[in-house]
């Protein structure tokens, strides 16, 4: 954080300053938390009153730790330690974001903010940029997703007089939410990965997603560039409102844009490990072979697009191919392989189980069929696939068509996994079931089945793994699904 004396802050944030005097006024806010477990001395602590605990109820244990004040929508009596009463903490949080930002420019010295959004890939995108713009300055990210109106502003205010860049994910539910996301955080350059049907049922049509998306563009500085997917037509429509330079990434059609600026892949193909291997090109007619270090043909597109923000940096394009190619992990739960041992059995883990819409689904399964497709010997493969959420009036008919896909690509089992007392994610786990069975041909006895609950998803895993001790097990769902806590259990916590 910028060197933001407590005064400041509580100006920033429109508050009013109480049980604080001038010297303490002038004391310097280390950082600013929402999690009272995280102050430490001279935080800021933000109460913010979630769904099922009120930070309001931990001001007394942040000051005991140490916190500079509190953020508060209303006085805490009998807690002497500075608060800035304000009128909504959330809003303050922004404001408070928005006021680091605006001393990081006013320093002067080089400052870009990327933002990031798309219905998928936000945040693998931005993990890969993370790498790239590290090796050329200080840059910082969000942890996981943290895309919201609590996440973003928390992230921008990690910003301090060294950073070089801050990489800002944008997601939205609604009109207008990146709009305001945009006001706190203006970015200099702005990537839009694709309009895809998450939170369908949220938004109404494809067409307010794609309206929503493209309010990172509309948020943009008068002098930033848009950073654009030329394959989806929707967000290459958007550079009509583009204010200034745009520049593109695609498979397909990326190279008719060369007079913008592009970066595109050829000869795309996965090895044996499910890895993408393609050459990467720019419109100056540069070429480099590429390995992603991470797996599933989707991530082609996230590693183009964050190709093309570190080519607009400066950074050459054979460089940013080992850069590419070094990256392994990013975060937890996004196509994440790992070794389980389990039962007395031993399986490959394919963990892409941090959330799900149709895309991702298709392309995690796509994952799951190319892992070590080249060998001799092939693994019996097994989707365990949750709910997509969000999807609106035609959801049944989404979920019927997943489980047709796995099928049809090549997995040798499906498991559909429903939650306990949940009737509306049963319906759609047997919907992808059902889809999955409608696919088999006459005398097909893989195996599809429809479970309520992760255990017994667990215990159908293990029953497959002590038949086929050569396994490889995709969990793919919405965070409705416990999948990710499925992949947790296994694996210990390990990535």
């Amino acid at each position: 954080m910028m060197r933001m004396k407590l005064g400041r802050a509580a100006r920033a944030a429109d508050g009013r300053l109480i049980n604080a005097d001038d010297a303490t006024a002038g004391r310097i806010v280390a950082d600013v938390v929402t999690d009272s477990r995280k102050t430490r001395e001279g935080s800021l602590f933000v109460a913010i009153a979630g769904e099922h605990v009120d930070g309001h109820d931990f001001v007394a244990r942040a000051a005991e730790q140490g916190a500079i004040g509190a953020v508060v929508d209303h006085e805490i009596p009998d807690v002497p330690c500075p608060q800035i009463v304000v009128k909504d903490t959330v809003e303050a949080l922004g404001l408070l974001a928005k006021a680091n930002l605006r001393m990081r420019r006013e320093s002067r010295a080089p400052f870009t903010v990327v933002g990031i959004t798309g219905s998928v890939g936000k945040t693998t995108t931005k993990d890969l940029l993370n790498a790239l713009l590290s090796t050329i300055g200080a840059t910082i990210a969000p942890v996981g997703s943290f895309n919201n109106e609590i996440g973003l502003p928390l992230t921008a205010l990690e910003v301090d007089e060294r950073t070089r860049y801050l990489i800002a994910e944008m997601g939205a539910n609604h009109l207008g939410e990146i709009a305001h996301l945009t006001t706190i955080a203006p970015p200099d350059v702005a990537v839009v990965l694709k309009v895809g049907v998450a939170h369908l049922g949220e938004f109404g049509s494809v067409e307010h997603i794609a309206q929503a998306k493209s309010e990172i563009v509309r948020g943009l500085l008068d002098d930033g560039v848009s950073v654009l997917n030329a394959d989806d037509e929707r967000v290459a429509a958007m550079s009509a409102i583009a204010p200034g330079k745009v520049s593109w990434f695609g498979l397909e059609h990326a190279q008719a844009h060369d007079e913008d600026g592009y970066v595109a892949a050829d000869d795309v193909t996965l090895d044996d490990l499910g890895r993408p291997v393609f050459t990467i090109v720019d419109d100056g007619g540069v070429e480099q072979r590429v390995t992603l270090g991470i797996g599933g043909a989707h991530n082609v597109m996230n590693a183009l697009a964050a190709a093309a923000v570190a080519r607009l940096e400066g950074m050459p394009l054979a460089r940013i191919a080992d850069v590419l190619s070094a990256v392994t992990a990013v975060s937890p739960h996004r196509m994440a392989v790992s070794e389980v041992a389990r039962g007395g059995g031993r399986f490959t883990l394919i963990d892409d189980s941090f959330n799900a819409n149709p895309d991702s689904m298709r392309a995690g399964i796509d994952g799951l069929v190319a892992w070590r497709a080249q060998e001799d010997t092939q693994p019996f493969r097994v989707a365990v696939l949750g709910a997509m959420l969000e999807l609106g009036a035609d959801e049944e008919r989404a979920h019927r068509d997943v489980g047709r896909y796995a099928v049809e690509a090549g997995a040798d089992a499906l498991i559909a996994v429903g939650a306990d007392g949940d009737g509306h994610l049963n319906t759609l786990a047997q919907a992808i079931a059902d889809g999955a069975r409608e696919a088999l041909g006459a005398g097909d006895a893989r195996r599809v089945a429809a479970v309520t609950n992760t255990a017994d998803a667990d215990e159908a895993v293990r029953r497959l793994n002590a038949a086929h001790a050569d396994m490889a097990v995709l969990l793919k769902g919405s965070h409705a699904s416990g999948l990710s806590a499925l992949a947790t259990r296994w694996t210990g916590g390990a990535r």
